[in-house]
């Protein structure tokens, strides 16, 4: 059977080995008030933790600004595609930087880091809205005390291939119809291609239609219907948005589209195939592994918090423009470079 399963998203995406998380944020948010927080009324949020699935707009873990104050992680690697609005990075080795609009974030938490990641609503003109993706990609054992890496993908050097004029691929990582993506973190499960580490973006137009290559029997296969109103038919099974399937690595899987635009992500890759440990922001191998980390997190900080601001949720100025810079500032990258 080349279709699993079929899921509702209403949390955290139903996806396995090797991805431990994906969450979807979509977020209607309103003109900026200018100070980067919504012009809007906060009566009713339960700011600190406001994950209201049925409400337009939500804050998170923000109290003035939209986001996810610093918070520490350990033991995976963290994909993030801003695809629409932006966001603010600052993290404990030195790292900063302000991305959106399709830039996509890889950052391997590792042996430890602090990070921060908030979404300044930037115009105060016009409404902020935010589509955004965060993928947890686990790392193998081997790999989960190496050293924090960040990496960014700028928008326009992230690879798109098209068959025809019907269906576009914007190759975030992996390699689809011959092309290959922009080099993955130098300890990521990603990083060996027999690891068939997949993760793209598919734009169909109306009627249009897209196949999945046969890669491998062992290999999971996740397909997230996340952007239209009509429904794309996967074999003899029809997918709605905000619907999830389960799909055959091994198998070649024919997507149609209905009369409407949609717009699916795809996640694949090989299983890593060890002990999963995990609680709250830390993605071990065993709990003794789990409570060092929280002692360790406890004793250290990870190095602490170099950015200030501590009590409340700190972002770039207005007119940063995307940038990202490493090491304190003596490392700059930004999309004209």
């Amino acid at each position: 059977m080349k279709v699993k399963n079929i899921q509702k998203v209403t949390g955290p995406m139903p996806i396995g080995d090797p991805f431990i998380m994906g969450a979807y944020h979509y977020d209607k948010y309103p003109e900026g008030n200018g100070k980067f927080g919504p012009k809007a009324s906060l009566d009713g949020k339960n700011l600190g933790n406001d994950f209201d699935s049925n409400a337009e707009w939500r804050m998170y873990h923000g109290k003035e600004i939209p986001g996810f104050p610093f918070h520490p992680h350990r033991g995976f690697e963290i994909i993030t595609i801003a695809e629409e609005g932006y966001a603010d990075h600052f993290d404990s080795k030195g790292s900063k930087g302000r991305y959106g609009e399709g830039d996509v974030q890889l950052m391997s938490a590792g042996s430890g880091v602090l990070h921060g990641e908030m979404f300044p609503l930037i115009h105060e003109d016009k409404e902020n809205p935010l589509r955004l993706f965060q993928i947890w990609l686990n790392l193998p054992a081997s790999s989960k005390m190496t050293e924090p890496q960040y990496k960014m993908l700028w928008h326009e050097k992230i690879p798109v291939t098209k068959v025809g004029d019907e269906a576009k691929v914007k190759v975030i990582l992996g390699e689809y119809n011959g092309v290959k993506s922009i080099e993955a973190l130098p300890y990521s499960w990603a990083k060996d291609p027999n690891h068939h580490v997949g993760v793209a973006l598919i734009d169909l137009a109306p009627n249009a239609s897209y196949t999945l290559n046969a890669v491998s029997d062992t290999m999971n296969r996740f397909l997230f219907f996340y952007d239209g109103k009509g429904v794309v038919s996967i074999e003899d099974y029809s997918l709605q948005p905000n619907y999830i399937a389960d799909l055959e690595g091994g198998e070649e899987i024919i997507i149609k589209n209905g009369s409407e635009r949609a717009k699916l992500l795809i996640l694949e890759g090989e299983p890593i195939n060890e002990p999963v440990a995990a609680y709250g922001p830390f993605v071990m191998n065993t709990k003794e592994e789990l409570d060092q980390s929280f002692a360790e997190y406890r004793r250290t900080q990870f190095g602490g918090w170099p950015w200030g601001h501590e009590e409340i949720d700190v972002v770039h100025p207005k007119d940063a423009g995307r940038f990202a810079s490493y090491n304190f500032g003596k490392i700059i990258d930004n999309p004209n470079l």
